[in-house]
């Protein structure tokens, strides 16, 4: 029997694809093993978002033809799409696949380990490319990939390079694919893409963003064993009034969101050419607010972006203050090779953008820590996802990490009362 091993790289959506072709492999007879054991296959899906991205996914194909000189080494995703050619050179690699023929993955490593060695990399899809997951074996958090493509291409951003336009899978397949790892006792579903927010826009049914998005969540809303559904990143575009007072009704819709934002200056968002001003942005968060008073919102940042000055850094914390996020992902700038950014005036020095970077990240952990207090001495539905050492770990629907030092089941919800003690969030089972 072949064995494989599996290395995904990058986004719930890379993880996603990893696990469609994974899935591909398994249903051929061949046995899995762990990424730092000896396979007869290596799947690794890279990803290509920085420099270091790419860095990464080559320090893993070396690190498997290490392990294994004999073995097949494919090379997926992102860095694939982009630099297939080159991957191919690389020893021990003999497929590589990028952002489309994912479907096929099992047949093309067939054909590979009987001696075709190729590039299976193609012009950028227009269509959503059926993929498909099913058989998690006990995970309690699923991502459920929905769209595909990016068509805003901002300034510092090569993924609508490498992922192509957007392309919405079917409202029915999403659902169907639901079912299936509700069956499989999936708990919990998180529903990912490239650029959620334009999901629907390319089938022709939205009178305003995000009308098809409410659809599915609607629908997914009533299938019996989902317990909790939440959303990849949002633009803050799709938080109308007419999409928050459809999601709203929805009882399995964790109160926790994704807002992409980036920058909290004005003039920084206009040289990222992101699709709305920060006021704008406030204004969406306000709907969200007025619906979800108790919301989580959390956000990416990207701190010393080129020309950014003194003022517009502190214009950034100012903000970031103002809107009072549960949650920050903050990011030093890294030139991406390819993008309008790389090659702008007033790139600042790794040392300055890393300074701003922990004066965010220190800020953030302030604004965490005020959110997570508002909820010590409160009851909440949490979902445990995994032990550790004899403690119990889950999430409340706002994403609060708690822990509990009985036995939990990880199949559905559990009511508790929360206590803070020491930074950790303890849960009594009610």
């Amino acid at each position: 029997m072949r064995t494989f091993a599996v290395c995904a790289l990058g986004c719930r959506v890379n993880q996603y694809d990893a696990e469609a072709m994974r899935e591909q492999l398994l249903s051929l007879g061949y046995e899995q093993v762990e990424f730092s054991q000896k396979a007869d296959v290596y799947l690794i899906a890279t990803c290509t978002v920085t420099g270091t991205s790419d860095k990464k996914s080559r320090q893993m194909i070396n690190r498997a033809h290490r392990k294994n000189p004999d073995a097949l080494i494919v090379a997926a995703g992102c860095l694939a799409q982009r630099e297939g050619e080159a991957l191919l050179e690389i020893p021990g690699v003999g497929l590589v696949i990028g952002s489309s023929n994912r479907a096929m993955a099992g047949q093309l490593v067939e054909e590979a380990l009987a001696g075709m060695k190729k590039s299976a990399v193609e012009e950028l899809d227009t269509v959503f490319e059926p993929l498909a997951i099913g058989q998690m074996h006990g995970r309690t958090r699923v991502a459920l990939k929905i769209q595909e493509g990016c068509d805003r291409f901002c300034s510092y951003c090569i993924i609508p390079y490498v992922r192509g336009p957007i392309r919405s899978r079917a409202l029915e397949d999403c659902v169907e694919e639901a079912k299936r790892l509700a069956a499989h006792g999936v708990p919990e579903i998180v529903l990912t893409g490239i650029h959620l927010t334009s999901y629907g826009r390319d089938l022709g049914r939205q009178a305003y963003p995000g009308q098809m998005l409410a659809e599915l969540l609607e629908q997914l809303n009533a299938i019996e064993g989902v317990h909790r559904i939440r959303m990849g990143s949002l633009e803050p575009s799709v938080l109308s009034e007419e999409f928050m007072a459809r999601v709203a009704k929805l009882d399995k819709f964790a109160h926790q969101m994704h807002v992409a934002l980036q920058s909290g200056s004005e003039t920084v968002l206009r040289r990222m050419k992101r699709s709305y001003t920060k006021e704008g942005y406030a204004r969406h968060i306000d709907i969200l607010r007025k619906y979800w008073p108790d919301a989580a919102i959390s956000t990416d940042m990207i701190a010393g972006f080129p020309g950014e000055t003194e003022d517009e850094a502190k214009e950034t914390i100012e903000f970031v203050r103002r809107i009072g996020f549960s949650h920050l992902h903050v990011f030093p700038y890294s030139p991406r090779e390819g993008t309008p950014a790389a090659v702008m005036e007033g790139q600042l020095s790794t040392q300055k953008k890393q300074a701003r970077a922990a004066q965010l990240i220190a800020v953030g952990e302030e604004l965490k820590k005020a959110y997570i207090e508002q909820f010590d001495g409160t009851v909440q539905d949490v979902l445990f996802e995994r032990e550790r050492d004899g403690v119990y770990i889950g999430r409340t629907g706002e994403d609060i990490e708690v822990v509990c030092d009985t036995p939990q089941p990880f199949d559905r919800l559990v009511s508790c009362k929360l206590t803070l003690q020491d930074d950790i969030m303890h849960a009594q089972v009610l």
